[in-house]
């Protein structure tokens, strides 16, 4: 059984059968957490990779967001200020803000 479970794990992990292979339960399980941290910090790399490009992608979108809402609000002033032209030549006044 726990040859079994040993070339299970060491297919699974891809760490592969080599000359020497631990044969006592202790170095079977000693080998099994030394295989598992690695592959942990294998993972945090990769992640801590994809988090730099994903936050840079984030960034240069919230970035053009910002500049579309900043050119909308300008053109709405401009609305604003032409509307107010326009009542002001038809000579009624603006309406205040309460």
């Amino acid at each position: 059984m726990s040859d079994g479970l040993w070339l299970a794990f060491t297919t699974a992990a891809t760490v592969g059968f080599g000359d020497v292979v631990p044969s006592t339960r202790t170095s079977r399980a000693f080998s099994v957490v030394v295989v598992l941290l690695g592959l942990a910090v294998l993972s945090l790399v990769t992640a801590s990779l994809s988090a730099i490009f994903v936050e840079k992608e984030v960034e240069d979108e919230e970035r053009q967001i910002e500049k579309d809402l900043m050119r909308e609000i300008r053109h709405l002033r401009q609305d604003v200020a032409d509307l107010r032209r326009e009542l002001q030549a038809r000579g009624e006044p603006p309406e205040t803000k309460p």
